[in-house]
């Protein structure tokens, strides 16, 4: 906060305080004070120790009072006396001045200003108003990684991740909820998805290998105006929800590879639902067995090869080409062709989605 607001609150004090009263901080400089002369002294022999850990004390004839919102408090008011009644005066400067110190943090800080913006929370028109205040660049090429943890959250898990982006004025971490943290990375003109994904693994790999804390990262797409950022963040929830559903063994996912699955996910009930009338008899679809659906799974895994997907199952080839055709007699789809094949691909897609149900943003 700048010196010139304690300096504002101090001056407007003097008056009702008849004693040598000012703002102290762990420099033991003097940021402001009711007598002018002394503003920018150092006060060298003031314990700092005690200005950081936020107990009140008294020195040299004066009451210190330790204010701020930081875990460790970086100053204090004094007010001159040692009496009950500067100790009075003291709590109500220092309760004053954290109040205006919270206030000014929360509408000044960059943190809060990007959580506004990826949540959708600041009118369009206050984007590059607001940018300026902050001295914030605008056109610098940015993405949004989400990471959302898997297993219960430890406290810690916000400041791992801001030790391994040290670089406060580029990049930025946002605590989303309990669960998710959006990490704003600040990227070059040639920085390519690969690079994104080996961030995405180094986090995966840093919380689970050395704290075990299991997550999962949601990768948006890059964006290179500042008003973009908050599609970045939708995104990257999105290829969470997405994972969720179709790629449940992944850890890291990202929205520009998410193929037919993004389609669907983007697609109203109820069209999938006809989709899926059309394409299957009445009931034929829940008829398929776990057996039938892994052999399915493996015949596209293995591009519609019959004898490799019968290698891979270590089965007889006959014994494939019966399930197939029984599959056939079933859906009406002959898998071998490769049409057909599209066609259920996407419907075990489709009728997965409509199972899970996920939340859309």
């Amino acid at each position: 906060m700048p010196n010139r607001l304690y300096q504002t609150v101090i001056h407007q004090m003097r008056d009702s305080i008849d004693r040598t009263i000012g703002v102290v901080d762990t420099t033991c400089s003097i940021l402001a004070c009711s007598d002018l002369g002394r503003v920018g002294e150092t006060s060298a022999d003031v314990p700092v120790e005690q200005i950081t850990a936020g107990d009140s004390f008294v020195f040299n004839g004066y009451t210190y009072r330790p204010f701020g919102t930081q875990p460790a408090s970086e100053t204090a008011v004094f007010v001159e006396g040692t009496d009950e009644l500067a100790s009075k005066y003291a709590g109500v400067l220092a309760g004053s001045l954290t109040i205006i110190k919270q206030y000014y943090d929360e509408k000044f800080d960059r943190n809060n200003f990007i959580k506004n913006l990826i949540l959708d929370n600041i009118l369009p028109g206050d984007i590059y108003l607001k940018a300026r205040e902050l001295h914030f660049n605008t056109d610098v090429n940015r993405v949004c990684l989400l990471v959302r943890t898997v297993s219960k959250p430890d406290i810690t898990t916000y400041d791992i991740i801001q030790n391994l982006f040290p670089d406060k004025n580029k990049d930025f971490i946002i605590s989303i909820n309990e669960r998710e943290i959006a990490i704003i990375k600040e990227t070059h003109q040639g920085t390519e998805l690969k690079n994104l994904e080996q961030l995405a693994r180094s986090i995966v790999d840093t919380l689970s290998g050395e704290f075990y804390t299991h997550c999962i990262v949601g990768i948006g797409t890059q964006v290179s105006g500042i008003k973009d950022l908050a599609s970045s963040f939708k995104q990257a929830q999105m290829a969470l929800e997405i994972g969720k559903i179709f790629d449940t063994e992944k850890t890291i996912v990202s929205y520009e590879n998410l193929g037919i699955a993004r389609l669907i996910y983007q697609l109203p009930d109820t069209l999938c639902e006809m989709f899926l009338k059309e394409v299957f008899k009445k009931g034929s679809i829940e008829s398929l067995d776990q057996e039938t659906l892994f052999t399915i799974q493996k015949f596209f895994e293995n591009n519609l090869n019959v004898s490799e997907t019968s290698r891979k199952l270590f089965v007889h080839r006959n014994t494939l080409v019966y399930r197939l055709e029984k599959i056939k007699k079933l859906t009406g789809l002959d898998l071998r062709e490769f049409d057909h094949a599209i066609i259920f691909k996407v419907a075990l897609m489709v009728k997965r989605y409509l199972t899970n149900k996920p939340t859309k943003y």
